[in-house]
């Protein structure tokens, strides 16, 4: 072995090598010693979830280093600030683990990663044709990686990307060795469906104002653009509501099991809803009526039809509680609430739940519900209802959350069937698929069942577009997905985790990845590498036995 000879070449390497920022390496080895494993090669760039639409692999790699920059453009000044803001956040994921600078700015040259934002319209419409709001292209090789997109959300969704084709180290939140390699070759990437959410119940069992953060930052890795914050039930009322005060002080003030509850103040659910945006998810909040209101008939007397306010509640039963519909007074409750919740609003949507209104007669509840969507109408909103809404008239451009699983039955299907050919636009959350708060299987622990055991498989393996053809559905009917998550066992992040991961993921590329790209063996593969990822994130996933996890996961 000659090392004398060969020395000055190889310290003049090391002084490179710690010039471009790697702090990490240690003496040469000793004669003998073995050999420092190999840098493991750069993520293929199909392997990712959600699969990207079209892939062109090849050409050269490019890897991140101290050098590099992250340079932003945009084509009017709107655009240029905008790609500022995910340049910025893309620099605060990547400086704790790289321990590079990574500055951002607007000048050219160089190598590194370059976000552009083209716009819609004008002369530069070419370089992004096709990409719509939400999609993007990602463009890798020696003089770095270029994502380029019509809109803002387009430009985040293919840092999303970018993230997930660097090594899952990158996630970590202290320094951690590279190389920081990204594949050479071009992903072109548009969304299957234009709704893709997930919904939190912050009712059974509050959750913090950070534990709602922590979940829209783990749904904005997967591209999920719609959070339903389900914020009312029989079990606490979490919005504050300055019209009907005791909805907030006295109706949130416990949860299942007898908790202290809590809610959240105006400024709160502001600041949640300006963060869920700044992750280019929209919020969508839902007040369950006219069941699942025991919370706010326990504030106010005058809301039941006996003038008699019930106990607060803290079991789980559900279909016993109901606002009174003939009384005026519940309409005049109705208004208030909608009104001051459209105004904390910015998006579209207003869900008014509509679902398991057992207590509320057919009649009384047809006339509850049509007169509620008035007044989401009203106040410049999109009514969203629980598929049972399709029981009652739903309004024009209303949309419906269809909820079935296998027990539905055929009639309950072609109501919803027949709805839709009246315009009606559905949501598909089939409980028995895509509710996260179902079981893996017997031995877990947390959960419910009552819609059947859902392994990782029967979460993914479903189509969106046929899932209700039988009843007469078409394809076009279909908004999008969600995956609710309800939380009558949940209360911590780590419970929230074990049951949202791994199925969330499988649910986000549902509706995003093209139908073509669709198939099990291939996506449990490239899930079982996401399982480093999550532990580098902290997320305490399931483990499912279905799924060949890397060595140490």
């Amino acid at each position: 072995m000659r090392q004398h000879s060969t020395f000055p070449r190889l310290f003049g390497s090391l002084l490179l090598v710690v010039a471009a920022g790697i702090s990490s390496i240690g003496a040469a080895p000793e004669r003998g010693a073995p050999s420092p494993a190999p840098a493991p090669a750069a993520r293929p760039l199909d392997q990712i979830v959600p699969a990207p639409a079209q892939v062109r692999a090849g050409g050269t790699a490019y890897t991140l280093t101290a050098r590099s920059r992250i340079q932003v453009a945009g084509r009017s000044h709107e655009d240029a600030r905008e790609a500022r803001r995910i340049g910025s956040y893309l620099a605060g994921l990547l400086r704790p683990s790289t321990g590079y600078a990574l500055p951002v700015t607007d000048r050219r040259g160089g190598d590194g990663i370059r976000l552009r934002l083209v716009g819609s319209d004008g002369r530069d419409r070419e370089r992004a044709p096709g990409l719509g709001e939400e999609g993007y292209r990602l463009e890798s090789g020696r003089g770095g990686v270029t994502i380029t997109a019509q809109e803002p959300a387009g430009l985040f969704h293919g840092v999303q990307t970018l993230r997930q084709l660097l090594p899952a180290s990158v996630e970590k939140r202290t320094p951690q060795r590279g190389p920081w390699t990204v594949a050479g070759g071009t992903i072109t990437d548009t969304p299957r469906y234009a709704y893709r959410g997930a919904m939190l119940d912050v009712s059974r069992h509050f959750l913090t104002p950070d534990q709602v953060k922590l979940y829209i930052d783990q749904l904005a890795l997967y591209k999920i653009n719609k959070l339903h914050l389900h914020l009312s039930d029989d079990q606490g009322w979490r919005i504050a509501i300055d019209s009907w005060p005791r909805l907030a002080t006295y109706g949130g003030s416990t949860q299942v099991g007898g908790g202290p509850g809590g809610y959240y103040t105006k400024a709160q659910y502001r600041d949640l809803v300006s963060y869920a945006a700044s992750r280019h998810l929209e919020v969508i909040p839902e007040i369950d009526m006219p069941g699942h209101t025991n919370a706010a008939l326990a504030s106010y007397a005058e809301l039941n039809c006996d003038g008699v306010a019930p106990p607060l509640y803290t079991g789980t039963a559900v279909g016993f509680s109901s606002l009174c519909a003939p009384k005026e007074v519940t309409y005049d409750f109705v208004d208030d609430v909608i009104r001051e919740l459209a105004a904390l609003t910015p998006g579209k949507y207003l869900h008014i739940g509509g679902d398991e209104a057992h207590s509320t007669s057919h009649a009384d509840y047809v006339t509850f519900m049509e007169r509620t969507q008035a007044v989401v109408r009203k106040y410049g909103k999109t009514v969203v209802g629980w598929h049972q809404l399709t029981g009652a008239t739903p309004v024009e451009g209303a949309v419906a959350q269809y909820w079935g699983y296998d027990a539905t039955g055929a009639a309950e299907r072609a109501q919803v069937a027949a709805a839709t050919k009246k315009g009606t636009r559905l949501i598909l959350s089939p409980a028995d698929r895509v509710y996260l708060d179902m079981k893996y299987d017997r031995s877990t622990v947390l959960g419910q069942s009552w819609a059947g055991y859902t392994e990782v498989d029967r979460s993914y393996d479903w189509d969106p577009a046929t899932y209700l053809a039988g009843a007469g559905v078409s394809e076009d009917a279909v908004l999008g997905v969600e995956a609710p998550l309800w939380t009558e066992t949940l209360a911590t992040n780590d419970q929230l985790e074990s049951m949202a991961f791994p199925r969330l993921p499988g649910v986000a590329e549902l509706g995003w990845s093209p139908a073509a790209t669709h198939d099990w063996d291939t996506y449990k593969a490239r899930l079982a590498a996401q399982g480093p990822r999550m532990a580098a994130l902290g997320i305490d996933y399931y483990r499912s036995p279905l799924v060949n996890w890397p060595a140490g996961q």
